[in-house]
């Protein structure tokens, strides 16, 4: 019988936690009669955390374990999580123990019964400290501004994934908290449910503001490869006329004033922005057609494409259908 159900917990320096956490998690996958693998990810942890994860292991077949051979981050270990689940239905989780695993079911509930490929944790009563909260709520209404993505939480790692949405999906950086950003430009449904969130009872957050900082700019390239990944074009070539054109429409003014009333030129500043601009907007149509031409060999490389279909029907099918 295949798995269907596949736990993905990244860990970093969690002893304390890991133990209690997969008892929580065993209690609630147990009663619903469905295959399941818990993997904890340990990303190159300087406490006992893969010892006790090995514990973990020989006690319960269902506990895997991947070892990092040094600190490579969440993302990193999302992503090695997701490359080696079998399950049919793929939930994320921090190690924390914040995240309650009592969430779980009603959050697969939705996702079968709604039909989402992906249903997102909403940790709509935080039980972080106050500095934390603010940070992530400017953060998210940032993100919804720049994604036009209207998941209310989506530094919340609490979340059930169907495994075709997450099977490709590339992770570096501080991308995972950008998973649903990334599906919703790929077309997938993306859903929510409401989560209980728990005080952090031992250990130490992994937050810092170099984290966020980080964010801010992954934050960056994903809005540009939402709107400009099949045509950068679009955004260099546009800016670049536009700033190419102002500093022509300059050249042009300053040239008619040196035909028609001999202003002299080469005490002008004005002379010197314009020239400036009409460069800067050639060297941007200039690293458009650069982009442009990396894009292409970046699909055709391993028969990527620019596109991802749902369902497939026989053109026979079809006639025969009209």
């Amino acid at each position: 019988m295949g798995v269907d159900l596949s736990v993905i917990i990244p860990a970093y320096n969690e002893e304390e936690n890991v133990a209690i956490l997969c008892k929580e998690l065993t209690e609630v996958l147990r009663p619903l009669n469905r295959e399941y693998e818990i993997i904890f990810v340990d990303d190159c942890s300087t406490d006992t955390t893969y010892r006790r994860l090995s514990d973990l292991h020989a006690q319960d077949a269902h506990v895997k374990i991947i070892k990092f051979r040094k600190n490579f981050g969440q993302s990193a270990a999302m992503k090695a999580g997701f490359d080696h689940a079998e399950g049919n239905l793929v939930i994320t989780l921090d190690a924390d123990r914040q995240n309650d695993p009592k969430d779980i079911p009603h959050m697969l509930d939705k996702i079968e019964a709604e039909n989402y490929d992906v249903v997102c944790g909403w940790r709509y009563n935080r039980r972080d400290p106050f500095m934390k909260k603010i940070s992530s709520r400017f953060a998210n209404r940032f993100r919804t501004c720049l994604t036009g993505e209207t998941i209310h939480d989506s530094g919340c790692t609490l979340r059930v994934y169907r495994r075709e949405a997450v099977r490709d999906i590339e992770l570096y950086g501080e991308l995972h908290r950008y998973i649903p950003a990334l599906l919703l430009w790929k077309g997938y449904r993306i859903g929510e449910a409401k989560t209980n969130h728990r005080l952090r009872v031992s250990g130490k957050s992994k937050y810092t503001m170099k984290r966020f900082a980080k964010g801010f700019l992954d934050l960056l390239v994903i809005t540009f490869w939402q709107k400009y990944s099949v045509r950068p074009m679009h955004i260099f070539g546009g800016f670049g006329l536009i700033i190419g054109g102002i500093g022509f429409l300059l050249s042009v003014y300053l040239g008619m004033s040196r035909i028609l009333f001999g202003t002299p030129l080469a005490d002008r500043p004005l002379f010197l922005v314009a020239l400036v601009l009409f460069v800067v907007g050639i060297q941007f149509v200039a690293l458009g057609i650069i982009a442009d031409i990396l894009l292409r060999i970046y699909y055709g490389q391993n028969g990527r494409k620019s596109y991802l279909v749902e369902k497939e029907c026989p053109v026979e099918t079809i006639f025969r259908e009209k």
